[in-house]
């Protein structure tokens, strides 16, 4: 099932077999005053950002504005809303969705409850979602841009990361990357996302501003599209992507350790190390409350290896692979499922917990063959 077609492990197309692309069902019906939206699947995250901000509200729909609201969503649904208001499966009332049977059947809270517990972090499993509805909340402008640092003081500044993001109201969410800047030199960047009042934003965000000797900051009042399509240039179409990621409740020193060594020898100067963080409403669901499980980790570490030409593709797979690898002993084995490449079936399962067994049973009602497997699959009992 194709919708966005933003999918790292390139399964949102096939070889050999039948595609669905719902790329053109682009409807979007805002209530603004019950503060409801309806989706349809083949919507960017971009044009839903804009339709509901039209009215002064968002919902959590990822941190790319090129990236489908479908996919996103059926896996969690991570944003820069998350700490304050949760995934997008948090703010899902409802889906409309066609089973292997070939039955169309609404699920939400009250209907089909089952399927609604499943489709809210392993949904690709389940069928084909023909419409989504949302919560929605007021959003106003965000306190949102990057402090960059030279990255010879990597270690210093990923540390003080480490303790700045470990206590911080719902409102604020901060990431942390290491990339190559425009001039061709690596820098290291904080980034941060204040929803809410921007004076006390203002002052949050003051120790981050005045830390250390950065060499530029762009953190200013912006509007949430702004914000939405920040990382759009550096996961342009076109290029070449290999991802290895993982989560974890703290960033060790031997995570930023690796991190750091491993940035000296990038082979692309397009390639991200990014550390993704998450707090607050997100951690506050109930681990077996939706088919996502892994509320109780902060930090999404993330190698975002990227390049043009195929004849460099062993180096930068390699350079990922051996990133991750230095990482994997201090990490739980825990893994977002939305950030997986094509990994294998025990490594999807390490998304689930203790889901997983429940997800298997729902998988083997509702579909028992296994007509929907071009995702990060679920197999059925036998």
């Amino acid at each position: 099932m194709r919708g966005g077609g933003h999918n790292i492990a390139g399964k949102a197309v096939c070889d050999g077999g039948l595609m669905l692309d719902l790329s053109r069902l682009k409807s979007i019906r805002v209530d603004p005053v019950a503060r409801t939206v309806r989706a349809d699947p083949g919507v960017l995250g971009g044009e839903f950002d804009r339709e509901t901000q039209a009215f002064g509200l968002a919902t959590p729909v990822g941190t790319v504005s090129t990236t489908g609201i479908a996919g996103l969503t059926l896996g969690g649904g991570q944003s820069w809303l998350s700490s304050k208001y949760g995934f997008a499966i948090d703010n899902l009332l409802a889906v409309d969705i066609v089973t292997a049977d070939g039955v169309l059947r609404t699920a939400s809270a009250t209907q089909h409850e089952d399927l609604f517990w499943a489709i809210r972090g392993a949904g690709h499993n389940f069928g084909v979602v023909t419409s989504f509805e949302y919560r929605l909340h007021p959003v106003g402008p965000v306190l949102g841009g990057m402090v960059f640092h030279p990255f010879e003081r990597a270690t210093e500044v990923l540390r003080f990361y480490r303790e700045f993001s470990a206590s911080q109201p719902d409102e604020l969410q901060t990431w942390a990357g290491i990339l190559t800047g425009p001039d061709g030199n690596l820098v290291v960047a904080l980034i941060p996302c204040y929803v809410g009042s921007l004076d006390a934003g203002e002052r949050l965000l003051t120790p981050l501003r005045r830390f250390g000797s950065s060499v530029a900051d762009t953190i200013a009042p912006i509007p949430y599209v702004a914000m939405q399509s920040m990382f759009d240039a550096a996961l342009a179409p076109g290029r070449l992507d290999y991802w290895k990621a993982g989560l974890t409740d703290r960033l060790d020193d031997e995570v930023i350790a690796a991190t750091v060594e491993y940035a000296r020898q990038v082979p692309s100067p397009l390639s991200v190390i990014l550390f993704a963080e998450l707090h607050g409403a997100y951690s506050r669901v109930g681990k077996t409350d939706t088919a996502y499980y892994h509320r109780d980790l902060q930090y999404d570490p993330i190698v975002l290896s990227v390049w043009t030409d195929p004849a460099d593709s062993p180096r930068n797979i390699r350079w990922a692979r051996e990133l991750f690898a230095a990482w994997e002993p201090h990490l739980p084995r825990a893994v977002y499922v939305n950030d997986l490449g094509d990994e294998g079936e025990e490594r999807a399962r390490s998304a689930y917990g203790e889901n997983y067994a429940r997800l298997v049973a729902l998988k083997t009602r509702y579909d028992p063959a296994n007509l929907f497997r071009l995702n990060q699959n679920l197999t059925p009992s036998r």
